[in-house]
C-alpha cells in the first residue's frame, strides 16, 4: 500500500495532540507527513523530531506550488479556515479542513463549488460521527428497541472558565463554533439530516468565559415526525452525567463515549389498562395514587474506543480510500456545511456584544 504524502498546518491542541498522535500511531497504515507548517519556531523544532524527515515552514503558502503533495490538513485558527482551505483549493490541493467548517453556509458552498469544479477532495474533520457511543446511539434510535423517539437530549457540559483564542468571536470561536459542530452534528444526525430539519429555540450567553464568545448554549432541533432534539452546552453544569439520552414510548438510553445503559419495556409483558374515570381509591376506601410496578429491563455496556482514536482512525482510513479509490466517506462536506447553517442562525438570533 503506498503512503499518500501529507502536510498539516498548525501545530496546536488540535494539529498536535489529535491529528499528530494519529500520523504517529500503528494506525496510520496510509499517511507521511512530509510537511508542517507553524509560526512557532518551538513548535516547528518539535515537528521535525516528532515526524523523522519532514520539512518545516513558517507560511502555509510555501505549500502552494509544491506538487508532491497528496493532502493538506488545515488545523489552523478556527477563523482561518475558509481563506486556508480556499487558496489551497485555487492551488489544486485536496484538504481536510478542521471543524469549525467554515463562518458561513456561504463560505462552505464556496468552497464545495471550487473542489467540485477542480476535481478536488474537499472533507472536514467531524469524526464524532465515526465514534462508538454515537453509532450505537443512532442504531438503537433504528432498532424500536425504545419504541417511538420523542426527545434526544444532547450535552456537552462541564464546569470551567476559558480565557485563551476560543473565547473570542474575532476568532470564529466560542462554544457553538468550537464544541458545537459535535453535538449539533450528531443531532442533524439523529434527524438524517432531513431537509425540513429547523431550529425551534435557541439561546446564547456568556458565563464564566473571559472572552466575549459564548460558552452557554441551548438549542432545539425537530424535524416534520422526528423526535425534539434538545443541544446544551455549558461551562457551568457540574452534573451532567451523559452525552446522549434518548427518551422513547419503550424506555430511555444514556451514555457517554466510555459506556452506556438503559431501562425498557418489553411489548406483551405490561398489557394496557382501560382508563378509569372514576377516581381511584384503596380497598378501605382512601384515595389511591395512578401508579404500577412495570415489568422493566436493564442494560449496560461499555464502548472501546471514542471519537478521538477510533473516530479519528476511521474517518483518516475513509479519507485515503476517497484520494485512492474514489470510495465515499460517511462524513461528507455537505454534512458539515448543514451543521454550520445551524451555528450560524442561532449566532444570527442571539447576537452578543463584541469586547475585543
Amino acid at each position: 500500500m503506498k503512503k499518500l504524502n501529507l502536510a498539516i498546518i498548525g501545530q496546536g491542541r488540535s494539529g498536535k495532540d489529535i491529528h499528530g498522535a494519529y500520523y504517529c500511531s500503528d494506525d496510520n497504515k496510509y499517511y507521511n507527513v512530509k510537511y508542517v507548517v507553524d509560526e512557532d519556531e518551538y513548535r516547528r523544532s518539535v515537528a521535525e523530531k516528532l515526524y523523522e524527515g519532514c520539512k518545516t515552514f513558517c507560511d502555509y503558502r510555501e505549500l502552494l506550488e509544491l506538487e508532491d503533495i497528496d493532502l493538506v490538513v488545515n488545523s489552523a485558527y478556527s477563523q482561518m479556515h475558509y481563506p486556508i482551505t480556499k487558496e489551497l483549493l485555487l492551488h489544486g490541493k485536496n484538504v481536510l479542513v478542521e471543524k469549525p467548517f467554515a463562518r458561513t453556509r456561504y463560505e462552505c458552498e464556496e468552497l464545495m463549488k471550487i473542489a467540485e469544479d477542480k476535481g478536488l477532495v474537499l472533507a472536514v474533520f467531524q469524526q464524532t460521527f465515526l465514534a462508538p457511543f454515537y453509532e450505537f446511539a443512532y442504531e438503537l434510535t433504528k432498532s424500536g428497541k425504545l419504541g417511538d423517539i420523542k426527545q434526544i437530549s444532547i450535552r456537552y457540559n462541564g464546569f470551567a472558565r476559558r480565557w485563551d483564542w476560543q473565547t473570542l468571536q474575532k476568532k470564529c470561536a466560542g462554544s457553538t463554533y468550537n464544541t458545537g459542530p459535535h453535538p449539533i452534528g450528531m443531532a442533524l444526525g439523529f434527524l438524517d439530516f432531513d431537509k425540513e430539519a429547523r431550529v425551534v429555540y435557541s439561546k446564547l450567553d456568556r458565563a464564566l468565559t473571559s472572552g466575549d464568545a459564548d460558552d452557554y448554549a441551548k438549542i432545539l432541533i425537530t424535524a416534520p415526525n422526528k423526535p425534539l432534539v434538545d443541544v446544551e452546552i455549558s461551562s457551568m453544569d457540574a452534573y451532567s452525567d451523559y452525552n446522549i439520552k434518548i427518551q422513547g414510548t419503550k424506555g430511555t438510553f444514556k451514555t457517554k463515549p466510555g459506556a452506556y445503559e438503559m431501562t425498557y419495556i418489553v411489548d406483551g409483558e405490561n398489557p394496557e389498562r382501560p382508563v378509569e374515570e372514576k377516581f381511584l381509591q384503596k380497598e378501605n376506601g382512601d384515595p389511591a395514587y395512578c401508579s404500577e410496578k412495570l415489568v422493566k429491563h436493564s442494560e449496560s455496556g461499555e464502548f472501546e474506543g471514542n471519537a478521538f482514536d477510533i473516530g479519528t482512525a476511521m474517518l483518516y482510513k475513509q479519507l485515503y480510500e476517497k484520494l485512492a479509490k474514489g470510495k465515499e466517506m460517511t462524513v461528507t462536506a455537505k454534512m458539515a456545511a448543514e451543521i454550520i447553517s445551524v451555528v450560524e442562525k442561532v449566532h444570527a438570533d442571539n447576537p452578543l456584544s463584541l469586547k475585543y
